[in-house]
C-alpha cells in the first residue's frame, strides 16, 4: 500500500502537466481526423475544443430566483450552491451537461428503445428488444401518474438546466462524438424532458435484476446434466460459514412486521439456494440460447449481470472508531465505463430551509437528479445490490390470437413500435403482452420455437409448435423510486431513511445508514415478489397455470432491518439477507458471501484485538485481495506429487505464498490459471454449448446422454456459444463453494474427465488437478513466457477502460483518443478488491470497484472518495481520467463538504446568474 494515500499539490502539478500533454493530444487528434477520416472534411482544433465547458465567469440562466455558484476542485468536481430548490436542480442539469452530455444522450436512446437513431441498423435488434421491455414507456406512466408534485417540479428543473445548455449549440458544440457522428448521420440533438430522467432508473434495475440469468442457464443445463449434477452447481447458501447480512430479529407473526430485537423461530422459511426439481417448467431446451445471446448484446447500463458481481458497503458503530463517530464505506462493483457511470457532486442550498432543503454530496448518476449514494449534513448512506428475485419467466402456450391461461383463450394485450433507422428504413415491430407480461420470445426466431422440446407434465397443453417465453419483473410496474432518491437526499434520521427507503420499489438495494449522532443501521427495501409453494423462481413456469402465478408482495413493514445490533457494525456485501427462519422467501440465489465473510472477518479481527479501526483501515480493507477459493485449494495442490520439473517449478511458487492476490504477484497469477483450468476441466467441458465460451471446440457425447463416456467414437464436435464475460463456470463465489463441497468427495464424477490425444483419463480430485497444474504452467508460458521469474498477475489481469460507442465500434483512431489503458491491477473475483474476471472466458478485467468512499461521521471534511475516471466525458479534457492512477493504487481524494473546506479546494468558479 502506498504510504500517502491522500492527494497533495503534487497532483495539482501532475495536473498541469497532464493537461500540456493533452494539448499534444489535441494536436495529434486534428491531423489524425484529417488524415485518417477520408471523407474531405477539415477538423481545426476549435472544433476539437469546442465542448470544452465554461468554468469560470458567469454565465446567464433562465428561471433561477438567485445567482447558484459552481465551485470546481482540482479533479473538476462541481460543489452547487443555491438559494432555492428548483434553482438547485436546474443548475444541476445545466452543470451535468456541460461535462456529460453525450452519454446522457446515449443512455436515454437506450433506455427508449432508440439507438437506431444514432448508430443505425446494426442497433435495431436491441430497440426491439428494449422495446418490448417499454423502459420509457413505463417511465412515463410513473411521472404521470405516481410521482408527486415536488419530484415532477424538480425534474423539470433540471430538464430546462440540460436544454439551456443545449439551446444554440450545434452537435460538435456539445462533445467531439457528435462531430464524428455527423461524418454518417444527419443526427439532430432532441430536447431533454422530465421522463428522460425518470427511465434510467429502469436501466438500473434491469442491470440488478436478480436471478433471471440464473433461469436461463439452470434450464439450459438439462439437455447434459440431470437434477442431482444441476443440484450440485446450485448449492445451498453456506450459513454455516457465510454470515447473513442481518443476525439480530425476526417478523412478527402477529403483526407481519419486522422486529430487530425480537428472537428468530428456526425452521420458518424454504429460503434456502437449493434447485426444486419438479417437473413443471423443469426445464427448457437449448432454444433458451436465444434469449440467452439477446441479453449478452444488450448494453449494460451498470455492468454485467452474474455470479461474484456485487458491491460493498460496511457500516462501524464509534465504540469500534478512532473517531468515536461512525464510519461508512461504500464500492459498487460493475462494468468498467468511459466516463465512470457516477459523477462526483454536492448540492448545497446556501440556508437549508422550506424554500430550500437539501444539503447533500456524493455520486449520482448522469441525466438524473439529487444524488444516489453520499452523505447530507446528518446521515449517509450507502447501496449494494440485495439480488431479489423480482423477475420469473414463464412459458406460454399461444393459441391463435391469444394464449391460454386455467384452460381459456384470453386475447394478448398488443401495441405497434416503430424503430427510426439512420441511414435506412424504419421497422415496425408488434409488442405482444400475457398477463405475465411481454413475450420476449418475438424478438427471437429461435426463441420463438422454444419449449418444443421442453418436458413438461401430463397435465399441460398439446406443445404443438412450442411455447412462448413471457417476463414478469418488478420494474414493468410503475412506482415512485424516483421520490425516494430526493427523500433520501433530504432524511435527517433513521426514521426518516426508513421511510424513504419504502418508495424505493425497483432496484432492491441493501441500504446501510450512519448519522452524526452516532447511530447506525441497515434497511432492505424494495417490491419483493412472494410466490405459491410449488413456485421457485429457480426455473421457467408454466404460465397456463394460475397456481405460478405471484401471490402478492412482501409488505414493506415485513422486510427485514437492523439498528444499532450489539455487535456494533453490519456489512452488506451481496450475502443473504436473512437466514432460513425469515418467512418469506427473497430469492434462492443469493451470492455466496466470500467477500462479505472476509469484510466480517477483517472488522472482528481488529475489534478483539482491542483495536479502533481509522479511515485508513477502512481503505485497506477495500484493497483486500486475500482469496478463498486459493485458501482452501493451494494446500491440496502442495500435496501433488509433480513430475515434471517445469510444472514443479509452478507449483513451489504456491509455497509460503500468502493468498494475496497483489499486482506483482507471481503466484496469484499461477494459482489463478491453476483454478481457471480446474474449473474448465471438472466443469466447463461438461456444459452445453449454449454455457461455454465462443471458440471453445471440444469432442463431447451427444446432448441426448449424460454421464462418463469411455468410447471416443461416440463423440461429437461441439463449440461453445457464449461471449467471455459471460460464459460459464465463471468462477464466481457460487463456483468457490461447488468446489468446497466437492473436493471432500475425491472420485466424485466431476473429477473425471476423458482421455485425449496428449493427455490421459482422470478419475480423481488429484489427478485432475495435477493436470490443471500442468495446463496452467503451459497457458501462462505461452502468455508470459516461460522465465517464471517474470510473470505477475497484473500482466494477466488487465483493465481497458472504453468509450461505450464509439470507443468500441468506431474507427481506429477514434477508439485511440477515447480510450484508455491497459491497466495492471492486483484483486480478483469475489475478493474484497473486485476486480473481476470470467474464468472461462481469461483474466482481463470485467467489473471493477466502480468508485470507493469513505464517510466520516464525526467530521464529514475529513471523508474520503475517489472515481474510477474522471468527472468530464470530454476526451481532451484534464478531468477525463485524473483519479484512474490513483483508484488504480487504492487511493483517495479529499472530499471537501463545509462551506469553508469547499471553497479552499475552488480552483475554478462559475456564476450562474437569472
Amino acid at each position: 500500500m502506498p504510504a500517502n494515500t491522500t492527494a497533495t499539490s503534487a497532483d495539482r502539478k501532475a495536473g498541469r502537466k497532464k493537461g500540456r500533454r493533452l494539448r499534444l493530444l489535441v494536436l495529434v487528434l486534428v491531423v489524425a481526423l484529417v488524415a485518417g477520416l477520408g471523407y474531405g472534411a477539415w477538423w481545426s482544433i476549435s472544433t476539437v475544443r469546442a465542448s470544452l465547458p465554461q468554468t469560470k465567469g458567469s454565465l446567464t440562466l433562465d428561471g433561477l430566483s438567485a445567482p447558484v455558484d459552481v465551485r470546481r476542485d482540482a479533479q473538476g468536481i462541481p460543489q452547487l450552491y443555491a438559494d432555492s430548490d428548483e434553482d438547485l436542480f436546474r443548475a444541476q442539469g445545466y452543470v451535468q451537461a456541460q461535462d456529460r452530455f453525450w452519454e446522457m444522450d446515449v443512455r436515454r436512446h437506450m433506455t427508449s428503445g432508440r439507438l437506431s437513431e444514432m448508430f443505425g441498423k446494426g442497433q435495431v435488434e436491441t430497440d426491439a428488444f428494449l422495446r418490448t421491455l417499454g423502459w420509457h414507456r413505463i417511465a412515463k406512466q410513473e411521472y404521470d401518474e405516481k410521482l408527486s408534485p415536488e419530484t415532477k417540479k424538480y425534474l423539470k428543473a433540471y430538464a430546462d438546466g440540460v436544454n439551456q445548455y443545449l439551446e444554440g449549440k450545434s452537435g460538435e458544440d456539445v462533445s467531439v462524438e457528435y462531430a464524428a457522428l455527423g461524418f454518417t448521420t444527419d443526427y439532430t440533438i432532441e430536447k431533454w424532458t422530465p421522463v428522460d430522467s425518470v427511465a434510467w432508473l429502469k436501466a438500473m434495475a434491469w442491470d440488478l435484476r436478480g436471478n433471471m440469468q440464473d433461469e436461463i442457464d439452470r434450464s439450459l443445463m438439462y439437455s447434459r446434466l440431470g437434477p442431482k449434477e444441476i443440484a450440485e452447481l446450485y448449492p445451498k447458501y453456506p450459513y454455516e460459514t457465510h454470515k447473513p447480512i442481518v443476525q439480530e430479529g425476526a417478523v412478527d407473526t402477529a403483526s407481519d412486521t419486522y422486529d430487530p430485537k425480537a428472537s428468530a423461530t428456526q425452521g420458518q422459511s424454504g429460503g434456502a439456494n437449493g434447485l426444486n426439481t419438479g417437473t413443471d417448467g423443469a426445464a427448457l431446451t437449448t432454444q433458451l440460447s436465444g434469449l440467452s445471446r439477446i441479453l449478452e448484446n444488450m448494453p449494460d447500463a451498470i455492468g454485467p449481470n452474474g455470479n461474484g458481481i456485487g458491491s460493498n458497503s460496511w457500516v462501524v458503530a464509534g465504540d469500534h472508531t478512532t473517531t468515536g463517530k461512525p464510519l461508512l464505506a461504500n464500492d459498487p462493483h460493475l462494468a468498467p465505463q468511459l466516463p465512470s457511470l457516477w459523477y462526483q457532486m454536492g448540492l448545497h442550498c446556501k440556508t437549508v430551509s422550506e424554500k430550500c432543503q437539501y444539503d447533500v454530496s456524493g455520486y449520482t448518476f448522469s441525466g438524473m437528479p439529487g444524488v444516489i449514494i453520499g452523505h447530507n449534513d446528518e446521515i449517509a448512506w450507502g447501496m449494494t445490490n440485495l439480488g431479489a428475485d423480482v423477475t420469473d419467466l414463464y412459458l406460454e402456450k399461444i393459441q391463435g390470437d391469444g394464449y391460454l391461461y386455467d384452460n381459456k383463450v384470453q386475447p394478448f394485450k398488443t401495441r405497434k413500435e416503430t424503430i427510426k433507422v439512420a441511414g435506412g428504413d424504419s421497422r415496425t415491430i408488434t409488442v405482444r403482452e400475457t398477463n405475465n407480461g411481454p413475450l420476449l420470445s418475438d424478438r427471437s426466431d429461435e426463441l420463438g420455437k422454444v419449449g418444443e422440446e421442453a418436458p413438461v407434465t401430463a397435465s399441460a397443453p398439446d406443445r404443438s409448435d412450442g411455447y412462448a417465453v413471457a417476463l414478469r419483473w418488478t420494474a414493468l410496474d410503475p412506482g415512485r423510486s424516483m421520490d425516494a432518491v430526493f427523500s433520501l437526499n433530504k432524511a435527517k434520521d433513521f426514521k426518516e431513511f426508513r421511510a424513504a427507503a419504502a418508495l424505493f420499489e425497483v432496484p432492491s438495494q441493501n441500504l446501510i445508514y450512519a448519522d452524526r449522532a452516532g447511530n447506525i443501521g441497515y434497511q432492505a427495501p424494495g417490491r419483493i415478489p412472494t410466490r405459491a409453494a410449488k413456485h421457485t423462481g429457480t426455473v421457467p413456469a408454466p404460465g397456463w397455470d394460475a397456481a405460478y402465478r405471484w401471490t402478492g408482495y412482501i409488505d414493506q413493514k415485513a422486510l427485514p432491518y437492523e439498528y444499532n445490533p450489539e455487535r456494533g457494525y453490519i456489512v452488506t456485501a451481496n450475502q443473504a439477507v436473512v437466514d432460513e427462519s425469515y418467512p418469506y422467501e427473497m430469492t434462492r440465489d443469493w451470492g455466496y458471501g466470500a467477500r462479505s465473510q472476509r469484510i466480517n472477518d477483517l472488522i472482528e479481527s481488529k475489534i478483539e484485538d482491542g483495536g479502533k479501526i481509522s479511515t485508513e483501515d477502512m481503505r485497506t480493507m477495500q484493497m483486500d485481495s486475500s482469496s478463498e477459493i486459493a485458501k482452501l485449494l493451494t494446500p491440496m495442490l502442495l500435496k501433488i506429487d509433480i513430475t515434471d520439473p517445469d510444472v514443479r517449478d509452478g507449483q513451489q511458487l504456491l509455497e509460503g505464498w500468502d493468498y494475496t492476490q497483489s499486482e506483482d504477484s507471481a503466484a496469484a497469477a499461477y494459482f489463478n490459471a491453476v483454478w481457471r483450468n480446474i474449473l474448465k476441466l471438472g466443469f466447463g467441458n461438461k456444459l452445453p454449448k449454449e454455457l461455454r465460451v465462443k471458440g471453445s471446440c471440444i469432442s463431447v457425447e451427444p446432448a441426448d446422454k449424460t454421464g462418463p463416456v469411455d468410447d471416443p467414437d461416440a463423440r461429437v464436435r461441439e463449440c461453445g456459444e457464449r461471449d467471455a464475460d459471460a460464459a460459464q463456470p465463471d468462477g464466481g463465489d457460487r463456483w468457490f463453494e461447488v468446489v468446497r463441497r466437492l473436493v471432500k468427495q475425491e472420485d466424485s464424477e466431476w473429477w473425471q474427465t476423458p482421455k485425449s490425444r496428449t493427455d490421459k483419463a482422470t478419475t480423481t480430485r488429484d489427478e485432475l488437478f495435477e493436470r490443471a497444474m500442468e495446463d496452467a504452467r503451459w497457458e501462462l508460458t505461452a502468455k508470459l513466457g516461460k522465465d517464471m521469474d517474470t510473470w505477475s498477475w497484473g500482466r494477466l489481469h488487465t483493465l481497458e477502460l472504453k468509450n461505450q460507442t464509439i470507443g468500441t465500434e468506431g474507427p481506429g483512431f477514434m477508439q485511440w483518443l477515447l480510450n484508455r489503458g491497459p491497466y495492471k491491477l492486483g484483486g480478483g473475483e469475489a475478493t474484497v478488491n473486485a476486480t473481476g474476471w470470467n474464468a472461462a472466458g481469461g483474466y482481463q478485467v470485467i467489473w471493477v470497484p466502480s468508485m470507493r468512499m469513505v464517510v466520516n461521521l464525526q467530521d464529514f471534511d475529513k471523508s474520503k472518495w475517489i472515481n474510477l475516471t474522471g468527472a468530464s466525458g470530454h476526451a481532451y479534457s484534464p478531468h477525463y481520467t485524473d483519479q484512474t492512477d490513483k483508484w488504480v493504487k487504492g487511493e483517495l481524494y479529499d472530499w471537501s463538504f463545509g462551506e469553508k473546506a469547499v471553497e479552499e479546494a475552488t480552483e475554478d468558479h462559475l456564476v450562474l446568474k437569472p
